[in-house]
């Protein structure tokens, strides 16, 4: 199994600009705002001047504030990004989040290079668990792949489906968007016969079913892992799960993906089972005051070979 970093030097329309003490600076477009990030044990670069004219901040309740956000201008309630010419929504949320992850750019740049060149040569069917607005399904729109996009947010899924038609050229392509929790989803899809060639999935540490179901990532993320594994096809072109609960760990999220993806390798010349390969690490963007990698999500990516 290989460790590295995941990160793209492709934005234009997003920038980390610092971090430290706690929290980051960022530019969502034309706007700069401030978010917690717990992790930033170092001061910040930028002078103080600069992080006060944020044009937003996002308290957390660990800062003795009231959590949620404070503006200081107006700003419109979302507006328009794009990262290679894919658009897409932003705006601020009540979960500190702005409509999507900048640090899973490269999963983006993954997504569309693999199913772009697999879909060339066979039908490709691609499957993102806990889809959120979607970005990454466009990727896999673009790709050519067939999309089945799932969240238990309703909310979150009408953003989907308004991202989608801001590409016009992906406005009719066949994406399927389901409301349901992932697993109950994943097991009927398993009595159905149905299977999927690429598999993405961002469970969270804690959340609720459309229906009330509770999902604890640590109880939940085995099982959840086994149904994926039914649904694949016979010739499966990657599983990647990334996770922004604050106890997992890459190496952990990439044993698992070894463990359930053993099955799916095929003879090579010399004889021995080709299993894949995986690759475990940390999802990252590039800051730009002094050039460091900051680590913000952990992840495991299986790729046939």
């Amino acid at each position: 199994m290989e460790i590295k970093l995941f990160y793209s030097k492709n934005w234009t329309d997003y920038e980390l600009l610092d971090t430290g003490e706690g929290e980051k600076l960022e530019r969502f477009g034309e706007y700069i705002f401030v978010r917690p990030y717990e992790d930033a044990v170092w001061p910040k670069t930028l002078p103080t001047k600069d992080w006060n004219n944020a044009d937003g901040k996002f308290w957390s309740s660990k800062q003795g504030a009231k959590k949620g956000w404070t503006f200081s201008k107006k700003i419109t309630d979302k507006w328009e990004m794009e990262y290679k010419g894919i658009k897409f929504l932003a705006m601020p949320t009540p979960f500190r989040h702005l409509g999507f992850f900048p640090e899973q750019a490269s999963h983006w740049d993954f997504i569309e290079n693999s199913l772009g060149k697999a879909s060339r040569v066979r039908p490709i069917k691609f499957l993102n668990l806990f889809g959120y607005t979607g970005v990454a399904s466009l990727f896999a729109l673009r790709a050519g792949a067939e999309v089945t996009h799932l969240d238990a947010s309703k909310q979150s899924l009408d953003y989907a489906k308004e991202n989608q038609k801001l590409n016009t050229e992906l406005a009719h392509a066949p994406m399927r968007v389901i409301c349901d929790d992932a697993v109950k989803f994943l097991e009927r899809e398993e009595k159905r016969g149905s299977k999927y060639d690429a598999v993405i999935m961002d469970p969270p540490k804690f959340g609720r079913g459309p229906k009330g179901e509770v999902w604890k990532i640590e109880e939940m993320l085995p099982k959840l892992l086994l149904q994926v594994k039914k649904v694949l096809s016979d010739q499966p072109i990657f599983v990647i799960i990334t996770s922004y609960a604050t106890n997992s760990s890459s190496l952990s999220l990439g044993y698992a993906l070894l463990d359930i993806m053993k099955s799916f390798g095929g003879e090579t010349e010399q004889g021995p089972p080709r299993l894949g390969l995986v690759e475990a690490g940390e999802l990252c963007v590039l800051e730009k005051s002094n050039n460091r990698t900051i680590p913000l999500a952990n992840t495991a990516v299986w790729q046939s070979e």
